[in-house]
């Protein structure tokens, strides 16, 4: 476990994050974190981000691939 210490940013207080902790987690600089308190602790996040066409296209493998979902009997007015 690592400990942090609370410093004065400007009007604002904020705490450093090691570069081991953010190569760890794929963090940078600039980065959005969602933020969540319970209790006494503080959970943060990576935010979720969309990724771009460009990130999609290097992504794809040139494969298509169809899954057939069961949906299950029909329960009301469908339409089949």
């Amino acid at each position: 476990m690592e400990q942090v210490s609370i410093r004065a940013w400007g009007n604002s207080q904020g705490i450093r994050i090691t570069k081991d902790i953010m190569d760890e987690l794929g963090l940078a600089v600039s980065d959005v974190l969602d933020v969540e308190t319970s209790k006494d602790t503080i959970i943060l996040r990576k935010a979720f981000r969309h990724k771009t066409f460009e990130e999609r296209l290097a992504d794809y493998d040139n494969e298509i691939s169809v899954a057939d979902f069961e949906w299950g009997e029909p329960l009301g007015k469908e339409i089949l």
